[in-house]
């Protein structure tokens, strides 16, 4: 792996095979192993851009704030310095969020994009019943305690992201002109309205609910999943 500065922060980034770039984008409190599983089915086709978010697993990041806006502008500039003028997406819960907001924020950089468990504002409307309330109640809990070691301020800032971003409608979507695979675990996280209502939103967009599956859609069935989205990747549509 390799470091990059992007935008005041140190990005951790490993890259894996060749040919066309497709950036994966992992979710909350996470880092690129989320993505051991896929990595060696989806470097076979593609060269794999994987990173660390900002205040995520490797990734350096001294800074008191932290948004979804702020991370697709750190992909942005970590393209840049890549040289990659586009490339596909892949993005998981919070990186799916970031996906779609590298779309809205910078339509040039992104060909293709696929979306896994994102939602796009916090309500008990986004997430399967008693999600919410747990979330407020964790904050509630937490919200008073002094933090004061690097990794504990970040693992805050993380969580709070969760709590109160993305907050964007349903209507802010309609920007987003690429192609785009919205999906869902026919069990997952994010609530069935929710995600059809991304889907609803996006001009281009195809609906993949994956069966038997959680918030993790490609933890089952690895190489089933890995087939379907390059073949999303690759038609001409």
């Amino acid at each position: 792996g390799k470091y990059y500065d992007v935008n005041g922060i140190k990005m951790y980034c490993e890259i894996y095979g060749k040919g066309e770039p497709l950036l994966l984008l992992h979710g909350n409190g996470g880092n690129i192993s989320a993505f051991q599983k896929i990595i060696p089915y989806l470097s076979k086709k593609y060269k794999v851009i994987a990173v660390d978010s900002r205040a995520q697993g490797k990734s350096i990041d001294l800074k008191d704030s932290l948004s979804f806006e702020m991370m697709a502008d750190d992909f942005n500039s970590l393209l840049n310095q890549l040289k990659l003028d586009s490339v596909n997406v892949f993005g998981w819960s919070d990186g799916g969020i970031n996906a779609l907001l590298l779309a809205m924020r910078h339509p040039k950089k992104v060909r293709k994009l696929a979306s896994t468990g994102a939602n796009i504002f916090v309500d008990n409307t986004a997430f399967i019943p008693g999600l919410y309330q747990e979330l407020q109640k964790d904050y509630n809990d937490k919200k008073n305690k002094v933090f004061t070691d690097l990794n504990e301020k970040n693992e805050r800032k993380v969580f709070l992201l969760d709590v109160f971003e993305p907050k964007l409608s349903f209507k802010d979507l309609n920007v987003i002109k690429c192609p785009s695979l919205i999906i869902s675990g026919d069990n997952d996280l994010i609530s069935l309205e929710h995600t059809i209502n991304i889907y609803r939103n996006i001009l281009k967009a195809q609906l993949w609910i994956v069966p038997n599956s959680g918030h993790c859609t490609f933890e089952n069935n690895t190489k089933a999943f890995c087939d379907n989205l390059i073949l999303f990747f690759k038609s001409k549509k």
